[in-house]
């Protein structure tokens, strides 16, 4: 009796939360036509400009948006794929102790506590190293979201790395290799599945966030030219906005509709961090 009833109780928490996710997704659609039939659809993908009393464009919103998330993702991947191998195969049991606790507690580090320090510390070293007026920009939001999703990028990295069987170092170094060549050309490329999930999740995480980049970036809604342009995200857009919007007029659908983009593009990247998941646990099996 105890055991079914936990497995009901199981089970309508997991549906539970995908009629949370239907019914989130339901309002974003449901809004984001309401948009669409007031708004050319094409003018809102191609136009230019973003400004709720006269154009409502998801563009440059857009550029923004994958501008900062790749920028991060330079910073991130080869730092935290380094960092999964180190931990992994490299340090000594005594130094993973300390590091990982360390990495694991910068995804406890509040949003706002990291975009307060690219405004008072980063921005004015980026401004100062660049000669520019204005250090929140594109590149400040890259690094800060880099940092953010380290975390997730290390601790998927690492068992990633930790899954590939030791019979293929074993064979590697019986076959002349040294350490570094079995790290480099056998252990990460065997590990490709799940360090390629750890980069899609790490993307996620920074299409996804929202506080930092509104604190860092500088939030100017047109099509940046470089990494030292401010940019304003979509997640960000919708933070400054939504708030004081009317209520049912277009500039209300127009925010639903930025967040249905934008909640498709994270469900596609998290499909596919998933999948290559999946086909990392396959090849554990």
């Amino acid at each position: 009796m105890i055991d079914w009833t936990f497995k009901q109780v199981f089970k309508g928490a997991g549906f539970l939360t995908i009629a949370l996710l239907g019914s989130i997704f339901f309002m974003l659609m449901y809004n984001a036509f309401s948009f669409f039939s007031r708004i050319n659809p094409i003018d809102f993908f191609t136009g230019i400009q973003w400004d709720p009393d006269t154009s409502y464009s998801i563009f440059p919103l857009l550029v923004s948006t994958f501008l900062v998330a790749i920028g991060s993702m330079v910073i991130a991947v080869p730092l935290g794929i380094l960092t999964a191998a180190f931990l992994s195969e490299v340090a000594p049991e005594k130094l993973q102790m300390i590091l990982k606790p360390v990495i694991e507690m910068l995804a406890a580090i509040p949003s706002v506590a990291i975009g307060f320090l690219g405004i008072v510390l980063l921005g004015p070293f980026i401004s100062k190293l660049f000669g520019i007026q204005n250090g929140l920009n594109a590149l400040n939001g890259s690094i800060l979201l880099a940092i953010m999703a380290l975390p997730t990028i290390i601790t998927i990295s690492e068992d990633a790395i930790n899954s590939v069987p030791n019979s293929h170092r074993e064979a590697s170094l019986a076959l002349g290799a040294n350490k570094w060549e079995t790290l480099f050309k056998i252990t990460i490329p065997a590990a490709l599945p799940g360090l390629i999930a750890a980069v899609m999740l790490g993307l996620g995480r920074a299409l996804g966030e929202t506080m930092t980049v509104l604190m860092a970036t500088g939030n100017a809604a047109a099509i940046p030219k470089g990494f030292l342009d401010s940019v304003r995200t979509i997640t960000a857009t919708i933070a400054i906005e939504m708030g004081e919007v009317p209520y049912q007029t277009t500039h209300y659908f127009a925010l639903f509709a930025i967040a249905a983009i934008l909640f498709l593009i994270s469900l596609s990247i998290n499909f596919l961090g998933e999948y290559f998941a999946n086909r990392l646990r396959k090849f554990d099996a």
